[in-house]
């Protein structure tokens, strides 16, 4: 595809001298341009138009929220951001955001792969972003009991006696993240995640990852064969 040109638009100067130190050594990405609002954003975005724009949400002046309907004309962008809320989170994807990274839930190398794909349309999502996107989900595909999605959950985890933090990582692995991402999402060890899903496993009656997703999303039932 060539190489990627990146405009950085971050109200923090460390974290703006950071990413472009990141996606400078990769041989095929260059910064072009830094922001520190989103009004600077949306002005360097016109006159050096980017292949991709990293935004952060908060910022002073004009917020990323604010400045995203307007970027998203221009060039994909790609969340960057400390803002873990779920509200947020399901605003900037609603606006057209083409991914949502929070720091400290990815990598040198996944801010790297992610933005490759954002060009290419291939959404990359980090865990807080994964299980808000799956909450947000579940509520809009079944509206009508969407008031009584938590006592849904809470019923769920009842019928299969899952303890809260079972509950946590079966949705993590329902939103489809890795062992590796569960770990650091929930702060636990590689090995912490694979015992608590051994015993959920257990508990669903289930043999694998994606018979486990089935009864916990209702899709089966317990007793269920889902094998084969």
């Amino acid at each position: 595809m060539g190489r990627l040109s990146v405009l950085i638009a971050d109200g923090n100067p460390v974290v703006r001298a950071g990413l472009a130190a990141i996606l400078g050594a990769a041989e095929d990405l260059d910064v072009i341009a830094q922001a520190a609002d989103g009004r600077e954003a949306l002005s360097l975005t016109r006159r050096h138009a980017p292949d991709v724009i990293l935004l952060d949400v908060r910022m002073p002046g004009v917020d990323g929220i604010s400045a995203l309907p307007h970027l998203v004309q221009l060039a994909p962008v790609l969340m960057l951001t400390y803002s873990r809320e779920a509200e947020i989170i399901c605003e900037a994807l609603s606006l057209g955001a083409g991914g949502y990274l929070v720091h400290g839930e990815f990598t040198a190398d996944d801010l790297v792969r992610a933005v490759r794909d954002a060009p290419l349309g291939r959404p990359h999502f980090t865990p807080t972003a994964a299980s808000a996107l799956l909450a947000e989900l579940r509520a809009s595909s079944h509206p009508q009991r969407g008031v009584a999605q938590s006592s849904e959950r809470m019923h769920n985890s009842v019928v299969f006696g899952l303890s809260s933090r079972e509950v946590e990582i079966m949705d993590l692995i329902a939103s489809g993240m890795s062992n590796q991402r569960i770990a650091a999402a929930c702060f636990i060890s590689e090995k912490t995640v694979k015992n608590h899903i051994n015993r959920i496993f257990a508990k669903l009656q289930s043999a694998t990852r994606s018979e486990a997703i089935a009864r916990w999303l209702g899709t089966a039932r317990p007793g269920v064969s889902g094998h084969g």
